[in-house]
């Protein structure tokens, strides 16, 4: 039986009205980074095949995390490790000419990423019930730069440089609920992944799926969760719909 299935039989410990605070996952759920970067890529004029290198940029995320997830290297913001990774690729596109001024403007593109079209109105009908907060790998200065240019209302920014460590690692979800003086099961982890969902699970936090079947392009993301959650739902405004907001 899932989570979702225990809620709707009257556990309240999985009832929306206890839950004061939404944590949000931003890449992939909030914001579309594949295309973003594709048309970034693209505007070089040099001809590249800008899916396949925010493909390539982007499945450098997660290993360049683990170093500082295993203990090998003390925190560092993701704007350094999102520079690594693309020094590491550019020669794999003939682009190791770039500059440094480029490769630096380049790599602001994740400051830059469009949102969903569902997420601003999504959150604004969350906000009217719930503090929100992102609880993302983004370090602060690029969660505030998204916020600004997407116009997301956070009534804080926490995640990965508050708790100096990276999720799926307890301490971000942790370090969350406590800079708002919540205990876990008050908060809730927003994510259109299921790994995320499962991580914070664990620390005590309900959870909410929230479907993008096309982050990696057409069909290729998750269409629903791969593990148990309270709610899952196919947009931000179902979100809203289906906790009250």
């Amino acid at each position: 039986m899932s989570r979702l299935e225990v809620s709707q039989l009257g556990d309240t410990r999985s009832s929306p009205d206890s839950v004061e605070a939404l944590f949000f996952d931003v890449f992939g759920t909030l914001v579309d980074w594949r295309t973003t970067i594709a048309r970034e890529v693209a505007g070089l004029g040099r001809g590249i095949d800008g899916e396949a290198f925010a493909d390539a940029w982007r499945a450098e995320y997660q290993p360049g995390m683990e170093g500082v997830r295993a203990g090998n290297r003390g925190y560092v913001r993701l704007d350094i490790l999102h520079r690594e990774n693309l020094d590491r690729i550019l020669p794999r596109f003939g682009l190791d000419d770039l500059d440094d001024p480029a490769r630096q403007r380049l790599n602001l593109v994740w400051h830059r990423l469009d949102a969903w079209l569902d997420v601003e109105f999504g959150l604004s009908r969350l906000r009217r019930r719930f503090k929100l907060a992102p609880a993302s790998n983004g370090n602060i200065a690029l969660m505030v730069d998204l916020a600004r240019h997407n116009n997301f209302g956070w009534d804080a920014i926490l995640g990965a440089e508050i708790a100096r460590d990276y999720k799926p690692k307890p301490e971000v979800y942790l370090a969350a609920a406590d800079a708002l003086a919540l205990p876990p099961e008050r908060c809730m982890m927003v994510a259109a992944h299921s790994y995320d969902l499962a991580a914070a699970a664990a620390c005590g936090l309900r959870t909410a799926h929230v479907a993008r079947p096309d982050e990696y392009g057409p069909a290729t993301g998750e269409a629903g969760p791969t593990v148990p959650v309270d709610v899952a739902a196919g947009s931000l405004s179902e979100l809203a719909e289906r906790l009250g907001a």
